[in-house]
Parts: structure tokens; C-alpha cells; sequence
């Protein structure tokens, strides 16, 4: 056991795994923040919308540098991928109902979750590549990227607890959308060129689908709640403090 500890490959699950337990963090407010109302609906909307943009355009910003044309292939692909599962969903919402939940919220709540599970995708290959560079670059990658999965472990719970999940659940579906990166990063360490070069398709597929729910979904319900006003202060502001978030941990 002692020399499977030592194996570099268990090493980088151990790092991609803690980087998928820091999504759960995100969660840790609604744990003090009781009795949300409708209001918060529509502002809580406008926040994870302001944070998606802005982790949409850092993953595009990123892909961009690699190969431009991978990352716009990506972006389509994204895009074509989330409309058909949307469709995918709404034919067959009678089957997706989350108990207590009505069936419209819950659609959106399974298709949040499940484009930050593609999300975590890129990330744990991004965590795997990162490794092939020296323990120096993976830890420092590893742990702007644990970081950075806090603010969208918060971005999943804005979506799901005001709808009716409870924060401890809304916490274990932050961290189940973030366990694609264990799982990505042991062969993106082991197989680096390949995923090197496949990587900007994979963050423009993640951008693309996420710049679609942000508008097709989560900012039309925002403005159902609240006032244009204060549903587009709040996604700038959110933008904002997105940036400055994602430039101090780089």
C-alpha cells in the first residue's frame, strides 16, 4: 500500500479529488441564510448568471490561447449539445421530477448540474496536464483551480435552493458536478499530448453551453422576480467581482 501511495498517479487523484470537495463550499452560506423569498429567486438568478458569464469568457479567454479554432468548434458543439438536451428533457420531464420540486424547476436544475459536470470535465484534464509540467505547476494549478470551484459550487446552489433543495444537498450535487475532475485528470496525467491538444475544444464546449442556460434559462426566470434594474446590476456587479476573483488566484 505504502508504494501505491508514493505512485505519482495516485497523487494526482488525491489533489483532483480535493479540487471536487471544494465545489461543496459554495453551499456554505444558505446554511446560515434561512426563509429565501421570491425576490431572492430572481436575484440569486442574476448572481449565478453574472458568475457563469464570467467563468464562460475566462474558459474561452483560456482555449483561445491554445487553439483558437478548437475553441470555436467547441462553442458550437456546446451550444448544439445543451438545446439537445433540453429538448431531451422537456419531452420526457414527467420522468425527471425531484420530489417536491415542480417540473419545470427541476429541468433546470438537472441541466445546471449537468453543464458543470461537463465543465469539471476540462478542469480535471486541466489538473492532469498541469501535473506533466512538475509537482510545482500541479499544486499551484490545483489549488487556483479548488479555489476557483467555490464560486461555482455557489453559482449551483443559487440555482437549486432557492427552487427547494436543501443546502446539504445542494452542497453534495456542487461536489458530484465536480467529480469528472478525479476521474479526468489520471489520464490526462498519463496520456498528456493527447488531452493537450483536445483541451480548448472541451472549454469552448463547457462556455458555450453555459452562455446558452445563462440566457435561455436563468436570466428570463431573474427577470420574472425582479425588476431589469436590479436583475442587470446585479449580473454586472457579479461579473465583476468574477474577474477580480479569477485574476487574484492567477
Amino acid at each position: 500500500m505504502s508504494d501505491l501511495l508514493q505512485q505519482p498517479v495516485f497523487d494526482v487523484f488525491i489533489y483532483a479529488l480535493i479540487t471536487a470537495v471544494a465545489t461543496g463550499f459554495g453551499a456554505l452560506p444558505f446554511f446560515f441564510f434561512k426563509n429565501l423569498t421570491r425576490n431572492w429567486l430572481g436575484i440569486s438568478n442574476a448572481i449565478a448568471s453574472g458568475l457563469m458569464i464570467a467563468a464562460s469568457f475566462g474558459l474561452i479567454y483560456e482555449g483561445i490561447n491554445h487553439d483558437p479554432w478548437f475553441t470555436f468548434y467547441g462553442i458550437i458543439i456546446g451550444l448544439l449539445f445543451i438545446i439537445g438536451s433540453e429538448k431531451l428533457l422537456n419531452k420526457y420531464d414527467d420522468r425527471f421530477s425531484i420530489k417536491n420540486i415542480d417540473q419545470v424547476d427541476s429541468t433546470k436544475m438537472l441541466l445546471i448540474v449537468g453543464i458543470m459536470t461537463v465543465h469539471s470535465f476540462t478542469e480535471g484534464v486541466s489538473v492532469g496536464v498541469s501535473f506533466s509540467g512538475g509537482l510545482d505547476l500541479g499544486l499551484f494549478i490545483t489549488t487556483a483551480i479548488a479555489v476557483h470551484n467555490i464560486p461555482e459550487g455557489l453559482a449551483i446552489s443559487l440555482v437549486l435552493i432557492p427552487r427547494g433543495t436543501s443546502p446539504l444537498k445542494a452542497a453534495w450535487w456542487s461536489i458530484f458536478s465536480s467529480l469528472p475532475q478525479p476521474l479526468m485528470a489520471v489520464p490526462a496525467f498519463l496520456f498528456v499530448e493527447i488531452f493537450r491538444t483536445y483541451l480548448p475544444m472541451g472549454l469552448g464546449f463547457a462556455a458555450g453551453a453555459m452562455i446558452w442556460m445563462v440566457f435561455a434559462e436563468l436570466v428570463p426566470d431573474a427577470m420574472e422576480e425582479s425588476d431589469t434594474s436590479t436583475v442587470a446590476t446585479t449580473i454586472t456587479i457579479s461579473i465583476a467581482l468574477m474577474i477580480i476573483f479569477q485574476v487574484l488566484i492567477e
